[in-house]
């Protein structure tokens, strides 16, 4: 049996963006296994939730590991996801490809819960239109990969 290539989703703040991203990706393709991980938190943001729900897809049950576990894994790409996280990322030792995604941080933006919805569903959305290309990207190359060690 073939393994999946392995993407993790990264952000210096808690987990919001990366568990949007890693349940998006499994949207996207089945293909690619992917991961989430934080620095602050892994707890899950009901107002992020609720705009996921929004477009059908749960994350309520998705998790997101420790960052300390994450070292200890070897993925394929690893997609940071925040200014913070380019300049002051950590390094995975088993990582081929490091992409960033410079995304606001849903969780920084002060005021009515309308206003963070707005945000967060800006987020969402520049994040599926990621996912997406991302997948186009990869999965050619896995693949390949796959087909070449079978020869």
């Amino acid at each position: 049996m073939q393994r999946k290539a392995k993407v993790l989703f990264f952000s210096t703040g808690d987990a919001t963006r990366s568990k949007m991203a890693a349940a998006l990706l499994g949207e996207v393709t089945d293909e690619l296994e992917s991961a989430s991980t934080a620095v602050k938190s892994v707890a899950t943001n009901r107002l992020a939730e609720e705009v996921m729900n929004e477009i059908g897809v749960d994350i309520s049950q998705q998790p997101a590991h420790s960052i300390s576990e994450s070292f200890h894994e070897s993925f394929t790409v690893v997609v940071t996801l925040s200014d913070d996280s380019k300049e002051r990322s950590p390094v995975w030792p088993f990582t081929r490809t490091l992409v960033h995604w410079n995304l606001p941080d849903p969780g920084a933006v002060e005021g009515p819960v309308e206003q963070k919805k707005e945000v967060l569903r800006k987020v969402r959305d520049e994040i599926r239109n990621r996912t997406v290309e991302l997948a186009k990207n990869i999965t050619p190359k896995v693949r390949q990969r796959s087909r070449n060690a079978a020869a």
